[in-house]
């Protein structure tokens, strides 16, 4: 399975990108995993509605064009569906089971998402109603991902 994660702006952190670099070896045996990063658009300090809009839909397309063809779109959404691990994992083996090797999950960055993002996936899914930073959301992302496979294989991943 091939899974690429596409996700606006670029890790700051070096927690952050040492804890995806980690999940992201431990993916290595089950899937190649690959993340794409497109640049975050400024925004005025207090933007009109016009100009948030304009912002988003710019970040949006570019985040769409980095999506490989023929991927499975899965949006990381506040509004999405909220899913457990156990659902995850359920949902990653049935797209493998009806053929579909290349899943794409998209994260938005930190002023949102425009609708014409939500409008051009196959599916949303939310983590939690709580708030996390797009940075963050990636480094939850990739573990979930990796547990996914762990509860697949019916391995224990937590004690």
């Amino acid at each position: 399975m091939r899974i690429t994660i596409v996700a606006v702006g670029k890790i700051k952190e070096k927690y952050l990108t040492e804890g995806i670099a980690e999940y992201q070896k431990r993916l290595s045996p089950f899937a190649r995993l690959e993340i794409v990063e497109v640049p975050e658009e400024r925004m005025a300090k207090e933007p009109s509605a016009a100009d948030k809009e304009k912002t988003l839909a710019r970040e949006g397309e570019r985040l769409l064009a980095r999506v490989p063809k023929d991927s499975y779109r899965i949006l990381l959404d506040v509004r999405g569906e909220s899913r457990s691990s156990e659902e995850l994992a359920a949902r990653l083996d049935t797209l493998a089971g009806e053929g579909q090797s290349d899943i794409a999950f998209l994260i938005g960055g930190p002023f949102g998402l425009s609708d014409d993002v939500r409008a051009a996936v196959d599916e949303r899914i939310s983590f939690s109603r709580l708030t996390f930073t797009h940075q963050m959301i990636r480094l939850l992302l990739v573990e979930q991902i990796y547990r996914a496979f762990k509860i697949n294989r019916g391995e224990k991943y937590h004690w």
